[in-house]
């Protein structure tokens, strides 16, 4: 008997505990946690970092008014109430590229064991938790191993360690685990848009022999991303993403590539572009900010970025929805108030081709 399935089975973002990368500290008390996170942040700036704590105050009273408070720089302080959800926390750390959890109130998905001697009882308590210990860092160079440590890890002693003045060292293994996790990028061409100023419809123009969604399509693929087309069909075939979010236009064929693949980055091309080249897909791949919600193209005399030429990280994807669930559908606006890396370029690399006047002179001047 087939089981029923009640909510349709969505691609889910490779999310930890928490958070779509974290690291748990634990193993000594919590202000030297808290001193190794900030001295290894301040070596890694380039990123977006969290960390993840318990408060340790005796006694707080619950808010009855929930304060935010911005400093003038861009600094956020809030003070409300709530209780730790995994769901709400993996929103609210989505933007960021690593956190760093205080291992001794909450467990993370990946650890660093700190050996500090005065601890011993506390790291026999959490033992159960260090299943993934990506490496140890010793208060002492003589500090030994706890014997029931390599009781239960034999192979211990042989992942990497650390005393905990090697910040730079720690700092560095950080670095490479961020990296390890950076999304592959992926390629979606936006063709089947109602194109009403042309009269027809602009992916299938031929500027280089062959219709336009092709020639952009091998743009992507000569660079080596894997690339569909975001198309309106109910039934696709293999290499193209049917629009799940319909009637929102490009934002809704972002918004579907998402929900096929939550967990790439994907580089989105219109297919009215005709000037954008290898050159500047290069250009694009190699200014690349994972960090940021997306890498945009800009016009040198433009004010405002392309979003049709555009890496949208996974980060962009948790935005985009929270400008749909405000009633937007644009999505440069949702570039304009983000944390994006902008590639400037000259205007001519980035000219939209919207009448059938414009075709027949873009036509005549790439050839």
């Amino acid at each position: 008997m087939k089981k029923h399935k009640k909510h349709t089975n969505l691609e889910r973002r490779d999310n930890d505990n928490f958070a779509p990368n974290e690291i748990s500290i634990l193993g000594t008390n919590c202000g030297i946690i808290s001193d190794l996170v900030h001295s290894v942040s301040k070596k890694l700036s380039n990123y977006k970092l969290a960390y993840f704590d318990a408060s340790h105050a005796k006694y707080v009273a619950e808010n009855t008014l929930s304060e935010y408070t911005f400093h003038h720089q861009g600094n956020l302080q809030i003070t409300t109430s709530g209780n730790v959800n995994k769901f709400e926390q993996r929103l609210q750390f989505a933007q960021y590229d690593y956190v760093f959890i205080n291992g001794n109130h909450y467990q993370g998905a990946k650890q660093i064991l700190v050996l500090d001697e005065a601890k011993e009882a506390s790291v026999l308590k959490r033992l159960e938790q260090l299943d993934r210990i990506q490496f140890v860092v010793k208060l002492k160079k003589d500090t030994a191993y706890f014997s029931f440590l390599e009781e239960k890890y034999p192979q211990i002693k042989n992942i990497t360690c650390y005393t905990i003045d090697e910040v730079d060292k720690i700092a560095k293994h950080i670095h490479n685990l961020i990296q390890e996790k950076i999304a592959p990028v992926k390629g979606l061409v936006l063709v089947g848009g109602k194109s009403t100023r042309m009269g027809q419809d602009k992916s299938e123009l031929d500027y280089f022999g062959k219709p336009q969604k092709e020639v952009a399509k091998e743009l992507l693929e000569n660079n080596n991303l894997e690339t569909f087309y975001s198309v309106q069909n109910s039934s696709p075939k293999e290499d193209e993403i049917s629009d799940k979010f319909l009637n929102l236009g490009p934002f809704g064929g972002i918004c579907s590539a998402f929900q096929k693949d939550p967990n790439a980055a994907w580089f989105v091309l219109a297919t009215d572009v005709p000037f954008v080249n290898d050159v500047i897909v290069q250009l694009l791949l190699k200014h690349r900010n994972p960090s940021k919600a997306a890498t945009t193209i800009k016009g040198k005399d433009k004010d405002f970025p392309e979003p049709l030429i555009t890496i949208y990280e996974p980060k962009a994807y948790a935005i985009l929805l929270q400008y749909l669930a405000q009633g937007y559908s644009c999505p440069r606006k949702m570039l304009i108030n983000s944390d994006v890396e902008i590639v400037e370029v000259d205007d001519e690399f980035i000219r939209n081709i919207n009448t059938p006047e414009e075709f027949n002179e873009a036509k005549n001047e790439l050839n």
